[in-house]
């Protein structure tokens, strides 16, 4: 790893420390450098605060050594008054004379506009250190804004011999099978904070009765969505509490109450393209679906997915509802106590 690449990762660790704090804001880090020293750093830490280059330049006590001095960012410097003003501006403010991005950012009111701005002020502009490291960081953000959805995660756990539950009935009193251990039950709370919405079909939360709530972890609990054509889910269930923000879609209209809003779709027609709009229209970025079968097939099927995160247990049980399909190899695979999970990216690049 060289220098350049050196301060890149730095500035993709500071970058981190917002994660859950900035969205819709993509995270960055930025560092300043003089003589292979660095003078000053920061990081974007709050949505409608101060940008990373503002903290990082404000962090450097003597601003004269700033014209000697090289800045690296992960994510290319905005040029539009936002909740905070353009970083580019400050950045030619204070002369920096050197500038080392990680990526361009996408988003339509900068991309490349940052850049240009810092060029024509005669600033030395350096782009695609550790690009893909930057852009992997940002993929919420990236989807959301190429895509005009949010990143959507599937996620699901399974037997060994391919059941994702046991064969229920929709009045059926038993409970789903457990099948993953507390290690991997712990770790799918965890993603649930890491993620905007979570969202099950109409048959797992009539089957489940789901909370979809962050409990074995601390974080904020995602927003969630469910999809119940006639209103017919119990109104006793946890899903209709209005103890956390709750979006149904449904075909027909319906008042919204606190915590809880109902948005009409046609189910007669494609609904997954529907719900993905409103999801943008409300700066949704990061969606993980939970289940079941057939709202995970229906996103597979659309290639409407970006991540998988399938749980294999030992156990089997010979016969139940069969697990979502995916015709993909994992780009990893980690032992969770005993539990395999295996990763999968969506490299298709449709939709």
């Amino acid at each position: 790893m060289d220098l350049q690449q050196k301060y890149m990762q730095h500035c993709l660790e500071l970058a981190k420390k917002g994660f859950g704090n900035v969205a819709p804001n993509p995270m960055v880090g930025c560092v300043i450098v003089l003589d292979g020293e660095i003078i000053g750093e920061g990081y974007h830490q709050q949505y409608g605060k101060a940008h990373a280059e503002v903290n990082a330049i404000h962090s450097v006590k003597d601003k004269t050594l700033l014209t000697k001095a090289t800045l690296y960012v992960n994510l290319e410097p905005c040029s539009h008054f936002g909740k905070t003003p353009p970083c580019a501006d400050l950045i030619i403010e204070y002369k920096i004379p050197y500038v080392v991005i990680g990526t361009i950012d996408t988003f339509s009111e900068v991309s490349g506009r940052g850049i240009e701005k810092l060029m024509k002020a005669g600033i030395d502009v350096k782009v695609g250190v550790l690009e893909d490291e930057c852009k992997e960081l940002n993929k919420r953000f990236f989807t959301f804004h190429e895509k005009k959805r949010p990143y959507v995660i599937l996620k699901w756990a399974q037997t060994a011999d391919g059941f994702i539950d046991i064969i229920r009935a929709e009045n059926d009193l038993e409970k789903p099978l457990q099948i993953t251990n507390a290690a991997s039950n712990q770790l799918s709370h965890e993603w649930r904070s890491e993620e905007q919405a979570i969202m099950v079909g109409k048959r797992t939360a009539m089957l489940d009765n789901p909370q979809l709530t962050v409990r074995n972890t601390s974080g904020k609990n995602p927003l969630r969505i469910v999809t119940d054509r006639n209103l017919s889910l119990p109104p006793h269930y946890y899903l209709l509490d209005q103890s956390t923000p709750t979006l149904i879609f449904s075909s027909g209209d319906h008042a919204s109450e606190p915590n809880l809003e109902y948005v009409k779709i046609d189910f007669d027609t494609k609904i997954l393209p529907q719900i993905m709009k409103v999801l943008h229209a409300k700066c949704i970025q990061s969606l993980i679906v939970e289940g079941g079968t057939q709202i995970i097939n229906s996103f597979i099927a659309a290639g409407l997915w970006d991540e998988a995160r399938v749980f294999i247990a030992q156990k089997s049980i010979e016969e139940g509802v069969n697990a979502p399909l995916l015709d993909a190899k994992p780009v990893e695979n980690r032992n969770i106590e005993g539990d395999h999970l295996l990763i999968y990216k969506n490299v298709s690049g449709i939709k």
